[in-house]
């Protein structure tokens, strides 16, 4: 993945992630903007974003961490 995609990834994951999102609801919302993205990009677009964007929505990074240890951490 180059990174303007994985840039466009994350600004997508900023602004459709909520606080009842579930990962699969995530991923899913990516994915209609994203179509080709993997879990996995999705996952490391939503660490860049966590790092690009922590300080502007700490709720929305708090969100995007959380999915993204867990997407990290399944085989």
């Amino acid at each position: 993945m180059e990174a303007d995609d994985m840039q466009a990834i994350a600004d997508t994951l900023m602004r459709v992630v909520t606080p009842e999102m579930t990962p699969r609801q995530l991923i899913k919302a990516a994915r209609k903007e994203h179509p080709k993205a993997s879990k996995k990009d999705i996952a490391r677009a939503a660490f860049f974003s966590i790092i690009a964007h922590a300080d502007e929505d700490q709720g929305k990074a708090k969100n995007l961490q959380a999915f993204a240890i867990a997407e990290r951490t399944q085989p």
